[in-house]
């Protein structure tokens, strides 16, 4: 016989505030995280709960608590600084954790303002310790975890290209990438 689950508590105004000062203590949040985590803790799908939620994430704006602008400009420019990540990485992130999208292009936009990509991708190679490709397979895998880090084809293809990669290899990850 399978044992009762215990009664969900459901928080009032004051706990659920506390709450969501208490999460965003531990780490910054979006707006569409922290909501995430309210509708867990409230009948989220009563009139009453959305309302509960809507309003505890109105105060946490006013009182500067809250805000994707903000957010989504320090995530941008400790992922460019500190992953070496590039742009477009930058941008899916911040779009898997709810920010609007031109929120995204703003921050994006003042983060990798001056950046060279190309020094960029190098510096992330340097920090993933991957070195200049010794066959075409070696070579399809750097292309290919750069591409997962967030730089363009062009940059990649160049870098490469430095490293005097063979036409062939060029060419068939070019098709792959299309």
């Amino acid at each position: 016989m399978p044992l009762p689950r215990p009664k969900k508590k459901f928080y009032s105004e004051d706990e659920l505030y506390e709450y969501a000062v208490g999460a965003l203590a531990r780490r910054m949040r979006t707006v569409a995280e922290l909501k995430r985590l309210l509708r867990a803790r409230v009948e989220a799908d009563t009139e009453y709960g959305q309302t509960l939620v809507e309003l505890i994430i109105r105060r946490l704006k006013d009182n500067g608590y809250l805000n994707d602008s903000q957010y989504a400009a320090s995530f941008s420019s400790l992922r460019r600084d500190n992953q070496k990540f590039g742009r477009l990485r930058v941008v899916t992130d911040l779009k898997a954790k709810g920010v609007h999208g031109d929120v995204i292009d703003k921050a994006v936009d003042a983060a990798f303002a001056g950046v060279n990509e190309e020094k960029q991708a190098r510096e992330y190679l340097r920090r993933k310790r991957l070195e200049k490709p010794k066959n075409q397979r070696q070579a399809a895998r750097i292309f290919r975890q750069l591409v997962r880090a967030g730089f363009s084809s062009r940059t990649i293809f160049a870098i490469l290209k430095r490293w005097n990669v063979d036409d062939e290899t060029l060419d068939a990850l070019e098709s792959e990438s299309a």
